[in-house]
């Protein structure tokens, strides 16, 4: 009887186990592995300030908003006043592009697509290409 026990505490010990690992890090813990990858070489107080900033997105390093997420914002501001299924039905015309004012291509999303290019015909990969791609939306 015992044993049964003990070989299914087992079972699903090892079943837990196997499921936290196909967890994706939480959005939380992403920020921490990619504040603390542009850490790497601080040490001591310049280090605590600047993980502190980072991960309160306050960092210089820190993300600037995405495409979809600057489409929000604008598509919120310009949807003020408005309620219920109106409001909803501008919002996913408006966030899909359908209402013309999100239509075409950004800047940034044009800058992209050249800077894929180069980086394509240069043949970069991996670290190079994030490199190469970084600095090149930079400039």
């Amino acid at each position: 009887m015992l044993r049964t026990i003990v070989v299914s505490l087992a079972a699903l010990f090892a079943i837990g186990a196997a499921q936290a690992q196909d967890k994706k890090p939480t959005a939380q813990q992403e920020r921490m592995t990619q504040c603390n990858q542009e850490a790497k070489g601080m040490t001591g107080d310049a280090r605590q300030k600047f993980m502190s900033e980072c991960l309160a997105g306050k960092s210089s390093k820190a993300k600037a908003p995405t495409a979809q997420q600057q489409r929000m914002t604008k598509c919120n501001q310009d949807a003020k006043g408005m309620k219920g299924d109106a409001r909803q039905t501008f919002m996913s015309e408006c966030l899909s592009g359908k209402d013309g004012k999100a239509k075409g291509t950004t800047a940034q999303q044009d800058k992209m697509t050249a800077c894929n290019k180069q980086a394509g015909a240069k043949g970069l990969k991996g670290d190079a290409r994030q490199k190469f791609m970084s600095d090149c939306l930079k400039g």
